[in-house]
């Protein structure tokens, strides 16, 4: 393998809803640069922040129906019996909530938690409180997406938080998914929910890390024992 080969395996690409923003913040390090030159050396690490903010790893997920994967990667922030959001139509009996809280640090590509189509897309307006609080669940912005797996139907939701004030879907109603596949993105800090169908037991702890895509959240069928799953 070539330097170059090697090279390019090893930078994480960006997604291309990142462009505009490194750019920008490219042109912003050269104009502070014309005004006081270390300041374009200040301005550059944020450029260099950014597009890591914006990458788009590839990641392996686990081709099993009775798995359902994180949508992203980020810190378990709550595991609880919640009823889900009313725009999901998924009923008034509490659903395993799984939540997924990122940082500015986790690469904030959102990807499926299973396979099926999608049969409902819902965009609500609300506030931008911090994201970790319960109550972002409910008043805060959000775009969700109920698909159809193969335990009935799953929930998922992206969270606006105080930075994060875009919330970015390019998945609509009608459009089959894989488990895995990336379905959107939210800017710069932000929370997802997972509304597990009955019968899905949960596979992580709060406080663990999440690696999207490919931790297991929650598993049915109890004679299976536990799931690793690891970085690719």
């Amino acid at each position: 393998m070539s330097l170059f080969d090697t090279i390019r395996n090893t930078i994480v690409p960006v997604h291309k809803e990142g462009y505009p923003f490194v750019l920008a913040f490219f042109l912003g390090a050269v104009v502070l640069g014309w005004l006081w030159a270390p300041l374009f050396w200040i301005g550059l690490v944020l450029t260099l922040w950014c597009a890591y903010f914006f990458r788009d790893p590839e990641r392996s997920t686990p081709q099993d129906d009775d798995l359902v994967v994180s949508p992203a990667d980020g810190r378990v922030s709550s595991i609880q019996m919640v009823v889900p959001p009313e725009e999901l139509q998924l009923g008034t009996d509490p659903m395993l909530r799984i939540s997924i809280f990122m940082n500015v640090f986790d690469a904030h590509i959102n990807r499926a938690p299973v396979r099926g189509p999608v049969v409902r897309a819902v965009y609500r307006e609300g506030q931008f409180v911090n994201a970790e609080l319960d109550k972002a669940s409910t008043d805060n912005e959000r775009n969700s997406l109920v698909i159809e797996g193969p335990h009935g139907a799953l929930g998922v939701v992206q969270i606006a938080g105080l930075v994060a004030r875009r919330i970015v879907c390019w998945t609509t109603a009608g459009q089959p998914l894989d488990a895995g596949e990336r379905f959107g993105l939210i800017r710069f800090g932000s929370r997802l929910d997972v509304y597990v169908p009955a019968g899905g037991e949960p596979r992580v702890s709060v406080g663990q890390r999440s690696v999207g895509g490919e931790t297991v959240l929650a598993e049915y069928g109890s004679n299976k024992g536990p799931v690793i799953s690891r970085r690719s």
